[in-house]
């Protein structure tokens, strides 16, 4: 928790409690419903909260904006993205539910108003969303397929489309892509040796 604040010192009282609930109560689902592994729990905070607030330090949200978590899992990056931006509105999707039903019962336990979790394809999804947000779940060109159609078509100025944690090489994998892209190395933001190769690519 303390590198949560190290990154982020301008938290509320109620976020950093909400920060700190997270561990707890992972562990207790996690206990019941494995949604992350053991070697990952050890460095919860580390694998998983901070890796999920790299997007904040990539591209602000802003009050008001709709966000699409596809494949969240146990609810990241959605549920640490939701916690930091109070005011924007998350959808976390995932196709297996045991990990619906655990970012459920965190959501609620957290009390978080502005989290709506479904347990959908992406492909079988309807709607549209500012920004849609993921985490490895597939290459990216294939997962630009899977959600093209659920992002606003008319984003507003430097505003991507899709923001993906990813590691690896963004170029070769985007080779015959379409669409315009950043790539920023989460090691630019965070010290630790665990985001060295760890990037957040923007889709525009």
């Amino acid at each position: 928790m303390e590198l949560i604040k190290k990154y982020f010192p301008g938290l509320t009282d109620l976020q950093i409690s909400q920060f700190e609930q997270l561990e707890p109560l992972y562990n207790d689902w996690n206990s019941k419903i494995n949604v992350i592994s053991r070697k990952d729990m050890e460095l919860f905070y580390l694998h998983h909260v901070l890796h999920s607030l790299a997007i904040a330090k990539v591209f602000p949200f802003t009050p008001g904006m709709r966000i699409l978590d596809v494949g969240t899992g146990g609810g990241f990056p959605g549920i640490p993205l939701a916690i930091f931006y109070p005011e924007v509105q998350f959808t976390l999707v995932d196709s297996t539910g045991k990990k619906i039903k655990v970012v459920n019962e965190v959501v609620s336990a957290l009390d978080l108003k502005n989290v709506e979790a479904i347990q959908v394809r992406a492909e079988e999804m309807k709607g549209q969303w500012d920004i849609v947000v993921s985490r490895a779940v597939t290459d990216l060109p294939k997962f630009m397929e899977l959600v093209r159609n659920r992002v606003t078509r008319k984003p507003k100025g430097n505003q991507p489309k899709i923001i993906y944690l990813k590691g690896g090489d963004i170029d070769a994998e985007m080779s015959g892509s379409r669409y315009p892209y950043s790539v920023a190395p989460i090691s630019g933001f965070f010290s630790e040796e665990y985001f060295s190769t760890k990037l957040v690519v923007k889709i525009f």
